[in-house]
């Protein structure tokens, strides 16, 4: 029998990159979303042939214990989160019913009616915050800067609480920011290549970023759900840091973008005071070495390559639209 898998949040950049990784493996996969009028399928529409919608909730423990006691399966990914910084500010309560709330909620209904599943949480690297020592590791104190990094540490908390108090094989990956050409575009990294984009064929004129000076260690996302795999397939419970090891900028971020599309950045590029964050976290910078050393695993991506694969993306999708 092929081995079957759960991801919530399956309709994300994640979601949709660790849904090829299953399928690729062999899995029977199963992606929930929640009820809606409207389903956006854009980053699976590829895989729909290939995967088992099913409809639970996050805020909803009944409908989880249910999907949980119909598949049966033998990992769960929770991808599923309230996860654009800015809106944990003006959303303050609906992230933490998601974002923390949320992983308790799932962990109930796996420790309930399905206790030998492993069990992923997304944990991340905004939980360190204003950070209190660099490079971060998995020791590293917690100090989190926004409200999405406190729903954050109680999900991985929680994810902790549950393996030793009802020893589920539970895990949390502290993923370092992740990108690709799915990225949703209120993120700053796809905000910059969509603009480089836009500018280079005369769309628009002007970028307007906040923090520039922001430092952030940003990887590949399709690299980055092997890495996820690759923690529920260890012998016994671990959690991880995951990142390239090395930070970059957000002004060479953007230098980088608009050099791959031949243009100066500082003739189109300004600093907006209205997308400074209340509070600032100013580097975050990841120590993987615990995953190379007991995962195996290593990025394939550099940032370069990076950006210029996610500039080259919103060139051609601007190109078609037009």
């Amino acid at each position: 029998m092929p081995k079957s898998a759960l991801i919530t949040g399956i309709t994300g950049q994640d979601g949709s990159y660790l849904a090829e990784l299953l399928l690729e493996k062999g899995y029977e996969v199963y992606g929930m979303v929640r009820r809606t009028s409207h389903h956006s399928f854009e980053r699976i529409e590829h895989l729909v042939d290939r995967i088992h919608i099913v409809t639970a909730d996050l805020l909803d423990q009944h409908s989880l214990t249910v999907v949980l006691q119909d598949i049966r399966p033998d990992e769960v990914y929770n991808l599923a989160a309230q996860s654009y910084v800015p809106t944990s500010w003006s959303q303050p309560v609906l992230t933490g019913e998601f974002t923390a709330l949320g992983v308790t909620r799932i962990l109930e209904a796996v420790r309930l009616v399905h206790p030998t599943a492993r069990f992923y949480q997304a944990s991340s690297s905004e939980m360190f915050g204003k950070v209190q020592q660099t490079p971060q590791r998995e020791d590293t104190p917690f100090y989190p800067r926004s409200p999405y990094g406190v729903a954050k540490v109680y999900g991985h908390w929680i994810t902790v609480n549950y393996r030793e108090s009802y020893n589920l094989y539970a895990v949390s990956g502290i993923l370092f920011n992740h990108e690709s050409p799915r990225r949703g575009m209120e993120f700053v990294s796809r905000k910059i290549t969509d603009g480089a984009a836009r500018i280079r064929l005369g769309l628009s004129s002007q970028l307007r970023l906040g923090n520039l000076d922001a430092r952030r260690d940003w990887g590949f996302a399709g690299d980055y759900v092997d890495a996820m795999w690759r923690m529920l397939q260890r012998p016994s419970p671990e959690d991880y840091v995951i990142g390239t090891g090395s930070a970059h900028s957000v002004r060479e971020l953007v230098e980088t973008a608009f050099t791959h599309v031949g243009l100066d950045w500082r003739k189109y590029v300004a600093s907006d005071p209205a997308f400074m964050r209340p509070a600032e976290v100013d580097v975050l910078l990841a120590d993987p070495a615990k995953a190379a050393a007991e995962l195996g695993w290593k990025p394939t991506v550099d940032f370069k390559s990076l950006v210029e694969m996610m500039v080259d993306a919103d060139l051609e999708r601007l190109k078609r639209l037009r």
